[in-house]
């Protein structure tokens, strides 16, 4: 049996006084003393439909997405500034890293009030804002709001020193992590091995050029992003027409947003026997969210064009995190160690299920180099075919 996401309940924070746990939990104090709509849920068919709440320092309204597990790494700002608003000058002591859903704005950055710098973006636009150094959000436009989400990891911070004074209004400067340099968020950018970005700014996410990730499967494409000296680390993936991506799992948090793709599902599950396997549709401006360790997900392209998402998430520390391959990888067999159900190991329901939704739509499925079983065509095999 297959659950579909829909009929999942997006539960919202209770109001009232907080349990004795809750008042241990650092993260859980700030949401209640900022008084911001929290939604908790792992699923949203589009970031333009999350409802939101009054957020004034952020410019006009927001909410928070954040899944009730105290391991999780990271959370989900959806913050609306009205036409012609801006945001209050904050700084803080955990990380962030904004994506622009829809609109277009300015950011002025500074770590001192007599240099600051300014660069403007629009929808698809991905930045990260330098760990403590001040900065404010302007809505360009003085007819449309403007959206964004901004994933951080203030879950952890938080509740690791307790403490909102020495969060929001500490003065140390990481001059290691930003210098003031005018051209810092340029868009200018260095290729690593293994398909990765180094860079401050990326002008569209959308249109990025991608690289072959072959361990995947099915003609895919990506790039990891280094971004801001920042351990908020983010990858972009796209995959064609009638295929999909192999099984896999990793840490929990990821925020999977679709950049690209009119119709296509994933598939999540914990269980071994797969009993409490969820399906969640999307489209673009879908978000699907890895809830916790463990979590296998699998995404499917049943639509018309190739499907792109960005993954934003929390890293380990470590620059070329494991995720990048290599080790126990997200893109490593389990036969091998890794964490990654290969196409000749997963379960036949599987593909039989990608079928099945391509001929409701008339499509033919393009696994027939993968899957020997595939009643389809070859479709794409590489990245060279693309």
């Amino acid at each position: 049996m297959v659950m579909q996401g829909t009929d999942m309940k997006v539960a919202e924070t209770p109001s009232g006084d907080l349990t004795e746990y809750d008042i241990a939990d650092g993260y859980k104090l700030w949401l209640k003393a900022e008084g911001v709509k929290v939604h908790e849920g792992f699923y949203f068919p589009q970031i333009s439909d999350i409802e939101l709440g009054p957020w004034e320092r952020k410019g006009g309204a927001g909410a928070v997405v954040h899944i009730d597990n105290a391991h999780l790494p990271n959370d989900c700002h959806v913050v609306e500034i009205r036409p012609g608003g801006k945001s209050e000058p904050e700084h803080h002591m955990y990380e962030i890293t904004i994506y622009v859903v829809s609109g277009r704005g300015a950011t002025t950055v500074w770590n001192d009030e007599s240099a600051k710098h300014t660069f403007e973006w629009h929808a698809g636009s991905l930045f990260s804002i330098p760990l403590n150094t001040w900065y404010q959000n302007f809505n360009g436009s003085g007819e449309e709001p403007t959206r964004y989400i901004g994933v951080t990891n203030a879950p952890p911070m938080m509740r690791l020193f307790r403490d909102t004074n020495f969060m929001f209004n500490n003065p140390t400067v990481f001059e290691g992590r930003y210098t003031g340099a005018g051209d810092y968020f340029s868009g200018a950018g260095t290729l690593h091995n293994r398909r990765v970005w180094a860079t401050n700014f990326v002008p569209n996410a959308p249109d990025m050029a991608l690289y072959g990730w072959k361990e995947r499967g099915a003609g895919g494409i990506n790039a990891m992003l280094e971004m801001g000296k920042s351990n908020m680390k983010n990858h972009i993936s796209e995959f064609p027409v009638g295929t999909y991506k192999k099984g896999h799992r990793h840490g929990p948090g990821a925020h999977l947003v679709m950049l690209s793709g009119d119709s296509g599902y994933s598939l999540i599950w914990t269980k071994p026997d797969r009993s409490d396997m969820v399906r969640c549709d999307w489209t673009a401006g879908s978000m699907i969210i890895v809830p916790s360790d463990g979590t296998y997900h699998q995404h499917f392209n049943s639509g018309t064009e190739r499907a792109r998402y960005l993954a934003m998430r929390q890293g380990d520390g470590g620059f070329l995190a494991p995720w990048a391959g290599g080790g126990q990888g997200a893109d490593v067999s389990i036969a091998d160690g890794g964490w990654q159900i290969e196409y000749r190991d997963e379960d036949r329901e599987i593909h039989e299920i990608f079928e099945a939704e391509l001929a409701k739509r008339g499509a033919t499925c393009q696994m027939k180099a993968f899957i020997p079983y595939c009643t389809g065509e070859t479709g794409v095999t590489s990245e060279r075919d693309t």
